[in-house]
Parts: C-alpha cells; structure tokens; sequence
C-alpha cells in the first residue's frame, strides 16, 4: 500500500504543503457529504408530501358504483408509502446532524494539528531558502573559480590572480557553508516530515473510516426504508389479490342493496254487497239496491261467458 512517508517529498519540498491542504479539504468534504445528505432528505420530503396529497385525491374520486372499495385500497396504501418516506427524512436529519457534529470535531483537530506541525513548516521554509541560498553560492562560486582561471591563461598580472584569488576563496567558503547548512537542514526537514507524513496519514485513514461508516449508514437507512416500502407494495398486491369482482359484487349488494322481498301476487277482490248485505237481512233503498244488482250482475256475467243471469 502507499504510504505518505514515502511519496510526498520532491524537488521543490511542497508534499508538506499538499498533505496540509489535504486534510483540510477532509473537512470539506464532510460539508459536502451533509449538503449532499439534506439534498436527499428534501426530495424525500418532498417526495412525501406529495404521496400524501395523492392518497387524499383518492378519497376525493368517485365512490359510486362497484369500483369504489378499490380507492380505499389505492389510499392506504399511498397513505403507508408516504409514510415510509417521511420515516427516511427523520433518519436523514439524523444522520445530517451526525455528520455536522463530526464536522466540528475536525475543525478542532485541524487546528490542534497544525500547531503541533509547526515545527515541520518552519523547517520545510528553511530548507527551502538553504536551497534557494545555496544554488546561489554555488554558482558564485563556479563563476569566480572559472574567472581565476581564466586570469591565469590570460597571463594577467599577479595582482589581479591575487585578488580573483581572494573573491575565489570567498564563494568557496560561502559556498562550503551552505553545503553544511543544506545538510544539517535537510536531516532536520527528512526527521520531521517523516513524522508528519505519518500523522497525516492517520488522520486521514481516521477521517476516510469515519466517512465510510457514514456513507454506509447513509446506504443502510435507504436500504431499510426501500424494504419496507416493498412490504407495502407487497401488501398491495396481495389487497388487489384478494379484491376479486365476486367481493366487490358483494360489497355493493350488501351496501346498496334494496332489499331482497320480491312483489307479491295480487288477485282481484270483489265485494258481493247485495248478496252479502241479503244473507244478513239488511234492508236496502233502492239505490242501493240498484248498485248492488248492477255490480253482482256484471261479476256473474263474467264467469257465464258474458251473459246476465236475469237477461
């Protein structure tokens, strides 16, 4: 596996700087993952809300006829789903303030790190200005001991070599000085860069474990929500399973039903009045009479074929 120890150093000295500025964007990187998080948690909301308002537009359809008892189904049912939605952004908010709080704890321990890593700043500086400071020297010291040279060849005068001589022995020394200086400060810069690579190493690996538990928690929640939104949807199905045409002729004959007594049959009654009113002996007047005679005369007729009994 990589390490940072060994691949964070370079010509120009900047892993320091590069592992520095990494862990402070593990920060931004939490900040995104709750952006991230509540982004979810209201499109889920949303997404509730609208679950809701659909299951109460199934109360609103209409409830005549056969096909009325399915609303009800449509109803719990989208009723339940959003439910189950809503169950999921109480679990994001949650989670979106775990995140937060971990959040914050970086930023302590960001600013804990950087001043315990003070020290392998300041040393990357001064290696790096020994470097600038020695490159300079040297080549100094190149250009005078060529120009002492070159004097030499030229046959120039004694004192010209002496004092090319003088300015040659100079640069030397600034030079050897610098050489001495890089290497008591590039032992320095290599011990605690070790150190440091480490440490930001292991605050890194904490930082990606932590985020990974997140995301997985994050995974697992909409995981445990899309079951039981299955169970719901199961339940559905096994609702519409059992709501056959049968029970649904059922439910609205038992509902809406008018009754099950069919009309009776209906003979016709007649009052035999003049013979009823004779066998008791009642006295008739004459109209009476007349009504009476009239009445039994037309039933009796009807039974002998049309013809009047008397006529």
């Amino acid at each position: 596996m990589a390490s940072f120890v060994e691949s964070f150093w370079g010509e120009r000295n900047n892993g320091f700087d590069v592992l520095y500025h990494n862990m402070k964007h593990g920060h931004l990187s939490t900040k995104d993952l709750a952006d991230f998080i509540r982004e979810r948690a209201a499109i889920e909301e949303a997404y509730s809300r609208s679950m809701t308002k659909l299951a109460k537009s199934a109360s609103n359809y209409t409830q005549l006829g056969t096909f009325a008892p399915v609303w009800d189904v449509f109803k719990i049912s989208t009723e339940k789903v959003a439910s189950c939605h809503l169950e999921l952004v109480r679990k994001l908010q949650e989670l979106i303030k775990e995140v937060q709080k971990y959040g914050d704890e970086q930023i302590k321990a960001h600013k804990k790190t950087k001043e315990e890593v003070s020290g392998t700043l300041e040393a990357v500086q001064n290696i790096q200005s020994i470097i600038q400071a020695l490159q300079k020297s040297k080549e100094n010291y190149n250009t005078k001991c060529v120009e002492q040279e070159r004097l030499k060849k030229e046959g120039a005068t004694q004192r010209e070599i002496d004092k090319a001589s003088i300015k040659s022995k100079k640069a030397t020394d600034t030079y050897k000085l610098y050489v001495e200086k890089y290497a008591a400060a590039k032992s320095d810069f290599e011990k605690k860069m070790t150190e440091t690579a480490q440490k930001f190493q292991d605050i890194e690996e904490m930082h990606l474990l932590h985020m990974k538990e997140i995301v997985e928690s994050l995974s697992n929640t909409v995981k445990e929500i899309h079951l039981q939104i299955g169970q719901v949807h199961e339940e559905f199905i096994n609702n519409m399973a059992n709501t056959t045409a049968e029970s649904l002729i059922q439910k609205f004959a038992e509902s809406k039903g008018t009754g099950k007594e069919r009309p009776g049959n209906v003979q016709m009654q007649i009052q035999l009045t003049f013979l009823t009113l004779m066998t008791k002996g009642t006295v008739l007047n004459q109209k009476q009479a007349r009504i009476s005679f009239f009445l039994l005369q037309k039933y009796w007729g009807r039974i002998v074929g049309g013809r009047g009994v008397w006529g």
